[in-house]
């Protein structure tokens, strides 16, 4: 398994959750750690991603301030801080690693987690 994410859960809006990516040596050499989202019914959407060299980060509009992506590459470890959860983010995650370009573009992405799923109840 190239990455693995967890720390999923069932939370109330306006919780948080911590999820955690974790990978290989290899998955982690890749450019760009990424995360995206699916609900049921719906296409797999960009949510956050942080770029290996100088760990600048990306946010859809929907989660800017409110999620932090980070990265820790000695440890092949990633993470996804998800703070005043609505709702609507509720999803399966999933993190996925890139070789680069458009980081919004899940097409690509060429190693992903199998996904854990976040639920925020009203």
């Amino acid at each position: 398994v190239q990455l693995q994410a967890s720390g999923g859960g069932l939370v109330q809006a306006g919780g948080s959750l911590r999820l955690s990516c974790a990978g290989s040596v290899y998955a982690f050499n890749r450019h760009v750690l990424g995360w995206f989202r699916q609900a049921p019914g719906t296409e797999r959407e960009f949510v956050a991603a942080i770029v290996r060299s100088d760990d600048s980060t990306y946010y859809s509009d929907s989660v800017k301030g409110r999620f932090t992506i980070s990265r820790d590459n000695a440890k092949n470890t990633g993470h996804l801080q998800m703070n005043a959860l609505k709702p609507e983010d509720t999803a399966v995650y999933y993190c996925a690693a890139s070789k680069g370009g458009d980081v919004t573009r899940k097409e690509l992405y060429d190693l992903w987690g199998q996904g854990t799923l976040v639920t925020v109840s009203s």
